[in-house]
């Protein structure tokens, strides 16, 4: 079975909305790194030293390769990525190997078997 790393930039109040979309897409899990800062073209903005930005949680998902293209539109959609600028971005990313997900593996056969 091959993988794709999904890595999404998600603002925390979409947190909860793109994992949901991510499992209805056919993931079978998300690692969540919570309170992550990032900056756009444009320099955020400041009120007496202190930056005014929202909160980033960087999300992890471990999908299988032929799911990954329909999970990654699917999460783009939902977070309004492409339509607001600065709520998130995501980007997928060749896995040469994974362990410790031998358990999802019957899920996942399951579930491309039926897409393909």
């Amino acid at each position: 079975m091959h993988f794709k790393l999904i890595v999404a930039f998600v603002e925390d109040n979409k947190t909860e909305a793109i994992m949901n979309a991510a499992r209805d897409a056919g993931a079978t899990g998300c690692t969540i790194i919570n309170n992550a800062r990032g900056e756009g073209i444009n320099e955020k903005k400041t009120f007496m030293g202190l930056t005014l930005a929202t909160q980033r949680d960087v999300l992890l998902l471990l999908v299988e390769t032929h799911l990954s293209r329909h999970i990654l539109e699917y999460i783009g959609e939902v977070g309004e990525f492409d339509a607001k600028p600065g709520t998130g971005i995501a980007v997928l990313i060749d896995v040469e190997d994974a362990v410790g997900v031998m358990h999802q593996a019957q899920e996942l056969e399951e579930i491309v078997e039926e897409n393909l």
